[in-house]
């Protein structure tokens, strides 16, 4: 994907405060603190876009960017930081299923693991949700240059087995900080975004 621009649409607390539902869009989703505005960043070769927080936990609201006036990509609050009162963390999961389950343009969801880590419940919980909600998603095992190549398979492997990922969903080894990934991501997100949009032709 060449970027030619990429800008901050709008910010969102609740649905009506969404933008019109005129363009494709893919949503990032993982824990707090597991780098999902600097993938954005990352994607679009911008340093400051999506703000990146020092303290986890701090995104109350569902970020709306637009690139090269086509695609836009939705920063969803993260979830699982131990440190948010249980009033808050209901607060964004209720934000965030609103959005999946409503959202018309949403093409792909792409889910953040931390590939030093084994997924956690939360993971585990978001996963199983994906899967059964429809919603093509593709999972990032992020900050892989944290660890050595040598160790990719086996940390790899450790996602698959414990999300019990079917077969069709991509796995992308992905970093923010060397653009490992950067590419192989863009590729799926403009194939399900042209996929989705021709069979909306068709039954049109």
């Amino acid at each position: 994907m060449k970027i030619n621009s990429a800008v901050h649409v709008t910010t969102a607390v609740k649905q009506n405060q969404y933008p019109e539902a005129d363009r494709p869009e893919v949503a990032f989703a993982g824990r707090s603190n597991v780098g999902k505005s600097s993938m954005i960043n990352s994607l679009v070769n911008r340093k400051r876009l999506a703000y990146v927080g020092a303290t986890p936990g701090k995104t109350r609201q569902i970020n709306f960017f637009c690139v090269n006036d086509e695609i836009r990509l939705v920063d969803l609050p993260g979830y699982g930081y131990a440190k948010v009162a249980k009033s808050e963390s209901r607060s964004w999961g209720a934000l965030t299923n609103t959005y999946l389950r409503n959202r018309k343009t949403l093409r792909l969801i792409v889910l953040l693991i931390d590939i030093r880590h084994k997924p956690t419940l939360q993971d585990v919980e978001m996963t199983d949700w994906l899967k059964e909600s429809g919603i093509p998603f593709a999972v990032c095992a992020v900050k892989s240059d944290k660890i050595t190549r040598g160790n990719y398979r086996k940390h790899v492997r450790q996602i698959l087995d414990t999300l019990n990922l079917p077969d069709e969903t991509p796995v992308v080894i992905f970093s923010s900080a060397n653009k490992e990934g950067v590419d192989e991501l863009w590729e799926i997100i403009e194939f399900y975004c042209k996929k989705a949009d021709e069979v909306i032709e068709q039954l049109d």
